[in-house]
Protein backbone atom coordinates (compact mmCIF):
# COMPACT_ATOMS: atom_id res chain seq x y z
CA UNK A 1 0.00 0.00 0.00
CA UNK A 2 1.06 2.88 -1.03
CA UNK A 3 1.75 6.19 1.23
CA UNK A 4 -1.20 8.79 1.60
CA UNK A 5 -3.58 5.69 -0.47
CA UNK A 6 -6.89 4.73 0.30
CA UNK A 7 -5.87 1.22 1.61
CA UNK A 8 -7.34 -0.12 -1.20
CA UNK A 9 -4.74 -0.48 -3.53
CA UNK A 10 -4.95 -3.96 -3.39
CA UNK A 11 -8.27 -5.08 -4.32
CA UNK A 12 -9.53 -5.19 -7.96
CA UNK A 13 -12.61 -3.28 -6.40
CA UNK A 14 -13.08 -1.97 -2.91
CA UNK A 15 -15.29 -3.62 -0.17
CA UNK A 16 -19.11 -3.70 -1.57
CA UNK A 17 -19.85 -2.44 2.37
CA UNK A 18 -18.78 -0.12 4.80
CA UNK A 19 -18.58 -0.80 8.45
CA UNK A 20 -20.23 2.14 10.49
CA UNK A 21 -19.58 1.24 14.10
CA UNK A 22 -21.07 2.88 17.35
CA UNK A 23 -18.59 5.71 17.14
CA UNK A 24 -18.97 6.13 13.68
CA UNK A 25 -22.72 6.66 14.32
CA UNK A 26 -22.00 9.10 17.18
CA UNK A 27 -19.57 11.19 14.92
CA UNK A 28 -22.37 11.65 12.38
CA UNK A 29 -24.67 12.85 14.94
CA UNK A 30 -22.86 16.28 14.53
CA UNK A 31 -24.83 16.90 11.17
CA UNK A 32 -28.16 16.84 13.27
CA UNK A 33 -30.06 19.72 14.60
CA UNK A 34 -28.66 22.18 17.36
CA UNK A 35 -31.62 21.19 19.30
CA UNK A 36 -31.38 17.35 19.14
CA UNK A 37 -30.30 15.13 21.55
CA UNK A 38 -26.86 12.99 21.23
CA UNK A 39 -26.04 9.72 22.28
CA UNK A 40 -22.90 10.41 23.16
CA UNK A 41 -24.16 12.84 25.83
CA UNK A 42 -27.22 10.59 27.65
CA UNK A 43 -27.79 11.04 31.05
CA UNK A 44 -26.86 7.29 31.34
CA UNK A 45 -28.18 4.57 33.04
CA UNK A 46 -28.75 3.18 36.53
CA UNK A 47 -26.84 0.55 35.75
CA UNK A 48 -23.34 1.94 34.02
CA UNK A 49 -22.51 -0.71 31.27
CA UNK A 50 -19.71 -0.89 28.77
CA UNK A 51 -20.30 0.75 25.46
CA UNK A 52 -21.61 -1.35 22.64
CA UNK A 53 -19.53 -1.80 19.88
CA UNK A 54 -21.72 -1.63 17.26
CA UNK A 55 -25.12 0.13 18.63
CA UNK A 56 -25.26 3.42 20.23
CA UNK A 57 -26.68 3.70 23.81
CA UNK A 58 -30.89 4.43 22.20
CA UNK A 59 -30.49 1.82 19.58
CA UNK A 60 -29.47 -1.04 22.99
CA UNK A 61 -32.87 0.41 24.57
CA UNK A 62 -35.07 0.01 21.21
CA UNK A 63 -33.63 -3.31 20.79
CA UNK A 64 -34.36 -3.86 24.51
CA UNK A 65 -38.12 -2.67 23.97
CA UNK A 66 -38.47 -5.10 21.02
CA UNK A 67 -37.75 -7.61 22.70
CA UNK A 68 -39.42 -7.13 26.07
CA UNK A 69 -42.25 -9.07 26.89
CA UNK A 70 -44.56 -6.31 28.29
CA UNK A 71 -44.16 -5.06 24.37
CA UNK A 72 -45.79 -8.38 22.65
CA UNK A 73 -48.53 -8.29 25.28
CA UNK A 74 -49.38 -5.48 23.04
CA UNK A 75 -50.69 -7.39 20.06
CA UNK A 76 -53.66 -8.67 22.33
CA UNK A 77 -54.63 -4.76 24.24
CA UNK A 78 -57.49 -3.17 23.70
CA UNK A 79 -57.14 0.26 21.61
CA UNK A 80 -60.66 1.88 21.82
CA UNK A 81 -63.10 -0.83 20.40
CA UNK A 82 -63.54 -3.48 23.57
CA UNK A 83 -62.71 -7.41 21.87
CA UNK A 84 -63.91 -6.31 18.51
CA UNK A 85 -64.92 -9.16 15.89
CA UNK A 86 -62.66 -8.05 12.83
CA UNK A 87 -58.82 -8.46 12.26
CA UNK A 88 -58.31 -4.42 10.98
CA UNK A 89 -59.22 -2.85 13.60
CA UNK A 90 -56.31 -0.68 15.67
CA UNK A 91 -55.02 -2.89 18.86
CA UNK A 92 -52.29 -1.29 21.13
CA UNK A 93 -49.25 -3.03 18.92
CA UNK A 94 -50.48 -1.46 15.87
CA UNK A 95 -51.07 2.07 17.54
CA UNK A 96 -47.45 1.78 18.76
CA UNK A 97 -46.07 0.94 15.83
CA UNK A 98 -47.86 3.72 13.92
CA UNK A 99 -47.20 6.17 16.72
CA UNK A 100 -43.41 4.71 15.97
CA UNK A 101 -43.52 5.69 12.25
CA UNK A 102 -45.16 9.26 12.81
CA UNK A 103 -42.55 10.02 15.35
CA UNK A 104 -39.41 8.90 13.36
CA UNK A 105 -40.53 11.25 10.35
CA UNK A 106 -40.97 14.27 12.51
CA UNK A 107 -37.82 13.39 14.10
CA UNK A 108 -35.82 13.11 10.76
CA UNK A 109 -37.64 16.13 9.55
CA UNK A 110 -36.64 18.14 11.78
CA UNK A 111 -33.18 17.07 12.00
CA UNK A 112 -33.66 15.25 15.84
CA UNK A 113 -32.09 11.95 16.73
CA UNK A 114 -34.70 9.29 15.02
CA UNK A 115 -33.76 6.57 17.20
CA UNK A 116 -33.99 8.60 20.14
CA UNK A 117 -37.69 9.06 18.58
CA UNK A 118 -38.09 5.50 18.04
CA UNK A 119 -37.00 4.01 21.27
CA UNK A 120 -39.57 6.41 23.28
CA UNK A 121 -42.34 5.41 20.97
CA UNK A 122 -41.83 1.79 20.92
CA UNK A 123 -42.00 1.70 24.89
CA UNK A 124 -44.29 4.53 25.33
CA UNK A 125 -47.25 2.39 26.37
CA UNK A 126 -45.69 -0.57 27.19
CA UNK A 127 -47.84 0.17 30.66
CA UNK A 128 -51.17 -0.22 29.38
CA UNK A 129 -53.64 -1.94 30.99
CA UNK A 130 -56.40 -4.75 29.58
CA UNK A 131 -59.72 -2.85 27.97
CA UNK A 132 -57.27 0.03 27.62
CA UNK A 133 -58.53 4.00 29.72
CA UNK A 134 -61.02 1.77 30.76
CA UNK A 135 -58.64 -0.14 32.67
CA UNK A 136 -57.35 3.03 34.34
CA UNK A 137 -60.48 3.96 35.38
CA UNK A 138 -60.94 0.77 36.96
CA UNK A 139 -57.38 1.01 39.10
CA UNK A 140 -58.75 4.23 40.73
CA UNK A 141 -59.63 3.20 44.09
CA UNK A 142 -56.44 1.47 44.57
CA UNK A 143 -54.19 3.49 43.69
CA UNK A 144 -53.66 6.96 45.52
CA UNK A 145 -53.79 9.37 43.02
CA UNK A 146 -55.01 7.52 40.14
CA UNK A 147 -53.25 4.70 37.93
CA UNK A 148 -51.67 5.99 34.76
CA UNK A 149 -50.33 3.83 32.00
CA UNK A 150 -47.54 6.26 31.79
CA UNK A 151 -46.09 5.55 34.97
CA UNK A 152 -46.88 1.80 35.01
CA UNK A 153 -44.64 1.85 31.85
CA UNK A 154 -41.69 3.67 33.75
CA UNK A 155 -42.10 0.81 36.65
CA UNK A 156 -42.19 -2.23 33.84
CA UNK A 157 -39.16 -0.79 31.84
CA UNK A 158 -37.08 0.24 35.48
CA UNK A 159 -38.22 -3.09 37.84
CA UNK A 160 -40.41 -5.63 36.49
CA UNK A 161 -38.57 -6.40 33.57
CA UNK A 162 -35.36 -4.30 34.60
CA UNK A 163 -34.14 -3.32 31.03
CA UNK A 164 -31.45 -0.69 32.12
CA UNK A 165 -32.76 1.54 29.87
CA UNK A 166 -31.26 5.30 29.72
CA UNK A 167 -32.46 7.84 31.36
CA UNK A 168 -33.84 9.76 27.78
CA UNK A 169 -35.68 6.81 27.01
CA UNK A 170 -37.04 6.31 30.38
CA UNK A 171 -38.07 10.18 30.70
CA UNK A 172 -39.88 10.26 26.99
CA UNK A 173 -42.11 7.08 28.55
CA UNK A 174 -42.92 9.13 31.69
CA UNK A 175 -43.91 11.92 29.82
CA UNK A 176 -45.51 11.01 26.53
CA UNK A 177 -48.78 11.90 27.50
CA UNK A 178 -49.79 15.62 27.75
CA UNK A 179 -51.41 15.71 31.18
CA UNK A 180 -47.94 14.38 32.88
CA UNK A 181 -45.94 17.20 34.43
CA UNK A 182 -42.62 18.44 33.83
CA UNK A 183 -43.19 17.43 30.30
CA UNK A 184 -40.13 15.64 28.72
CA UNK A 185 -36.78 16.79 28.71
CA UNK A 186 -36.24 16.21 25.02
CA UNK A 187 -37.20 17.10 21.54
CA UNK A 188 -37.90 14.24 20.43
CA UNK A 189 -39.64 12.40 23.21
CA UNK A 190 -41.89 15.75 22.06
CA UNK A 191 -41.59 14.15 18.37
CA UNK A 192 -43.60 11.04 20.68
CA UNK A 193 -46.23 13.31 22.15
CA UNK A 194 -47.22 14.42 19.14
CA UNK A 195 -47.29 11.53 17.17
CA UNK A 196 -49.11 9.56 19.87
CA UNK A 197 -52.04 12.09 19.06
CA UNK A 198 -51.97 11.94 15.57
CA UNK A 199 -52.05 8.60 15.57
CA UNK A 200 -54.82 7.73 17.91
CA UNK A 201 -56.95 10.40 16.46
CA UNK A 202 -56.23 9.23 12.75
CA UNK A 203 -56.63 5.38 12.86
CA UNK A 204 -59.67 6.04 15.64
CA UNK A 205 -61.85 8.13 13.74
CA UNK A 206 -60.32 5.53 10.65
CA UNK A 207 -61.70 2.44 12.99
CA UNK A 208 -64.98 4.71 14.24
CA UNK A 209 -65.98 4.90 10.07
CA UNK A 210 -65.12 0.93 9.85
CA UNK A 211 -67.27 0.10 13.06
CA UNK A 212 -70.33 2.12 11.26
CA UNK A 213 -70.20 4.94 14.39
CA UNK A 214 -69.40 7.43 12.49
CA UNK A 215 -69.42 8.40 8.25
CA UNK A 216 -65.90 10.58 7.33
CA UNK A 217 -68.23 13.16 6.30
CA UNK A 218 -69.32 13.19 9.81
CA UNK A 219 -65.90 14.48 10.89
CA UNK A 220 -65.63 18.48 11.70
CA UNK A 221 -65.57 20.69 8.82
CA UNK A 222 -62.48 22.50 10.07
CA UNK A 223 -60.68 18.52 10.28
CA UNK A 224 -61.33 17.90 6.72
CA UNK A 225 -60.50 21.27 5.27
CA UNK A 226 -57.19 21.55 7.06
CA UNK A 227 -56.32 17.32 7.38
CA UNK A 228 -58.35 16.12 4.58
CA UNK A 229 -60.03 12.45 5.49
CA UNK A 230 -59.25 9.79 7.85
CA UNK A 231 -56.02 7.85 6.79
CA UNK A 232 -52.91 8.74 5.19
CA UNK A 233 -54.17 12.12 4.26
CA UNK A 234 -54.56 12.86 7.79
CA UNK A 235 -51.43 11.59 8.45
CA UNK A 236 -49.39 13.50 6.50
CA UNK A 237 -51.17 17.04 6.97
CA UNK A 238 -50.62 16.25 10.45
CA UNK A 239 -46.85 15.15 10.33
CA UNK A 240 -46.49 18.47 7.97
CA UNK A 241 -47.99 20.88 10.57
CA UNK A 242 -45.93 20.01 13.37
CA UNK A 243 -42.99 20.38 11.12
CA UNK A 244 -43.86 23.58 9.16
CA UNK A 245 -45.24 24.91 12.86
CA UNK A 246 -41.81 24.21 14.82
CA UNK A 247 -39.31 25.45 12.15
CA UNK A 248 -41.63 28.37 11.71
CA UNK A 249 -41.67 29.24 15.82
CA UNK A 250 -37.81 28.81 15.75
CA UNK A 251 -37.25 30.84 13.10
CA UNK A 252 -39.36 33.45 14.83
CA UNK A 253 -37.66 32.51 18.41
CA UNK A 254 -34.18 33.43 16.98
CA UNK A 255 -34.72 36.43 15.40
CA UNK A 256 -36.28 38.14 18.68
CA UNK A 257 -33.44 36.07 20.90
CA UNK A 258 -31.43 38.13 23.17
CA UNK A 259 -27.78 37.77 22.36
CA UNK A 260 -25.77 35.16 24.13
CA UNK A 261 -29.14 34.09 26.06
CA UNK A 262 -29.80 30.42 25.68
CA UNK A 263 -32.49 28.87 23.06
CA UNK A 264 -35.92 27.98 24.06
CA UNK A 265 -36.71 25.24 21.13
CA UNK A 266 -40.03 23.24 21.62
CA UNK A 267 -41.60 21.40 18.84
CA UNK A 268 -45.21 22.53 18.08
CA UNK A 269 -48.15 22.57 15.42
CA UNK A 270 -48.99 25.66 13.62
CA UNK A 271 -51.61 27.22 15.31
CA UNK A 272 -54.49 26.99 12.80
CA UNK A 273 -53.69 23.20 12.27
CA UNK A 274 -53.24 22.57 16.23
CA UNK A 275 -57.20 24.63 16.80
CA UNK A 276 -58.34 21.91 13.96
CA UNK A 277 -56.61 18.81 15.86
CA UNK A 278 -57.79 19.97 19.29
CA UNK A 279 -61.80 20.36 17.52
CA UNK A 280 -61.27 16.89 16.15
CA UNK A 281 -60.19 15.55 19.54
CA UNK A 282 -63.23 17.12 21.29
CA UNK A 283 -65.71 15.43 18.34
CA UNK A 284 -64.06 12.05 19.11
CA UNK A 285 -64.12 12.08 22.81
CA UNK A 286 -68.08 13.50 22.20
CA UNK A 287 -68.95 10.86 19.09
CA UNK A 288 -66.77 7.98 19.56
CA UNK A 289 -65.06 7.11 23.18
CA UNK A 290 -67.67 7.37 24.91
CA UNK A 291 -69.78 5.46 22.19
CA UNK A 292 -72.06 2.03 22.55
CA UNK A 293 -69.70 0.13 20.19
CA UNK A 294 -66.47 1.36 21.91
CA UNK A 295 -67.32 1.29 25.42
CA UNK A 296 -70.65 -0.77 25.47
CA UNK A 297 -68.95 -3.37 27.44
CA UNK A 298 -67.32 -1.12 29.88
CA UNK A 299 -68.98 -2.17 33.12
CA UNK A 300 -67.93 -5.90 32.39
CA UNK A 301 -64.51 -4.42 31.88
CA UNK A 302 -64.27 -2.95 34.95
CA UNK A 303 -65.83 -5.55 36.91
CA UNK A 304 -63.07 -7.81 35.48
CA UNK A 305 -60.50 -5.76 36.48
CA UNK A 306 -61.51 -5.26 39.69
CA UNK A 307 -62.35 -8.42 40.99
CA UNK A 308 -59.21 -10.31 39.79
CA UNK A 309 -57.10 -7.39 41.67
CA UNK A 310 -59.41 -8.22 44.90
CA UNK A 311 -59.28 -11.79 44.51
CA UNK A 312 -54.84 -12.11 44.27
CA UNK A 313 -55.04 -9.38 47.18
CA UNK A 314 -56.93 -12.09 49.27
CA UNK A 315 -54.93 -14.76 47.31
CA UNK A 316 -51.50 -13.51 46.92
CA UNK A 317 -49.84 -17.21 46.74
CA UNK A 318 -51.58 -17.21 42.72
CA UNK A 319 -49.63 -15.05 41.04
CA UNK A 320 -46.28 -15.97 39.56
CA UNK A 321 -43.07 -15.66 41.30
CA UNK A 322 -41.63 -14.36 37.81
CA UNK A 323 -43.80 -11.28 37.43
CA UNK A 324 -43.45 -9.78 41.02
CA UNK A 325 -41.74 -6.99 42.89
CA UNK A 326 -41.29 -8.84 46.11
CA UNK A 327 -39.65 -5.84 47.81
CA UNK A 328 -43.23 -3.45 46.89
CA UNK A 329 -46.15 -3.74 49.10
CA UNK A 330 -49.00 -6.29 48.19
CA UNK A 331 -51.40 -3.75 46.78
CA UNK A 332 -48.56 -2.89 44.06
CA UNK A 333 -47.69 -6.04 43.32
CA UNK A 334 -51.37 -7.21 42.56
CA UNK A 335 -51.70 -4.13 40.33
CA UNK A 336 -48.17 -4.89 38.62
CA UNK A 337 -49.96 -9.00 37.57
CA UNK A 338 -53.44 -7.66 36.93
CA UNK A 339 -52.39 -4.87 34.94
CA UNK A 340 -49.82 -6.74 33.19
CA UNK A 341 -52.30 -9.02 31.54
CA UNK A 342 -54.01 -9.24 27.83
CA UNK A 343 -57.61 -8.99 27.74
CA UNK A 344 -58.06 -12.40 26.49
CA UNK A 345 -55.85 -13.38 29.12
CA UNK A 346 -57.82 -11.10 32.16
CA UNK A 347 -61.09 -12.80 31.02
CA UNK A 348 -59.60 -16.26 30.48
CA UNK A 349 -58.24 -15.87 34.60
CA UNK A 350 -61.65 -14.25 34.80
CA UNK A 351 -64.17 -16.57 34.29
CA UNK A 352 -61.71 -19.90 34.93
CA UNK A 353 -61.47 -18.60 38.71
CA UNK A 354 -65.09 -17.62 39.28
CA UNK A 355 -66.58 -19.56 36.99
CA UNK A 356 -68.17 -17.29 34.86
CA UNK A 357 -69.09 -16.25 31.51
CA UNK A 358 -67.25 -13.18 31.03
CA UNK A 359 -65.55 -13.61 27.94
CA UNK A 360 -69.47 -14.09 26.48
CA UNK A 361 -70.81 -10.99 27.95
CA UNK A 362 -67.69 -9.07 26.69
CA UNK A 363 -69.14 -10.33 22.89
CA UNK A 364 -68.39 -7.66 20.52
CA UNK A 365 -70.82 -5.50 20.00
CA UNK A 366 -69.62 -4.60 16.50
CA UNK A 367 -69.75 -7.47 14.62
CA UNK A 368 -67.98 -7.07 11.03
CA UNK A 369 -69.48 -8.40 8.18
Amino acid sequence: MSEGGTGFEWLAYPPAFTRIDRQAREDAETALAPAAARSSRSRGRARPEPDDGLRTCWELDRDRVLHAKAFRRLKHKTQVFLHPDGDHFVTRLTHTLQVTQVARSLARALGLHETLAEAIALAHDVGHSPFGHIGEEALEPYVAGGWHHAAQGVRIVEVLEDLNLTWEVRDGVRAHSWKITPPPATREAECVKFADRIGYLSHDALDAVRAGVLRAGDLPARTLATFGPPGGAMVGAMIEAVVDGTYAAAREEARHAVPGGPPTPAVRMAPDALEAMNELRAFMFERVYGSEIAAGQKHVAIEVIRRLVDHHLAHPELMPASYRDTEADLVTQVVDYVTGMTDRFALATYDRLFDDTAAIRMRPLLVTP
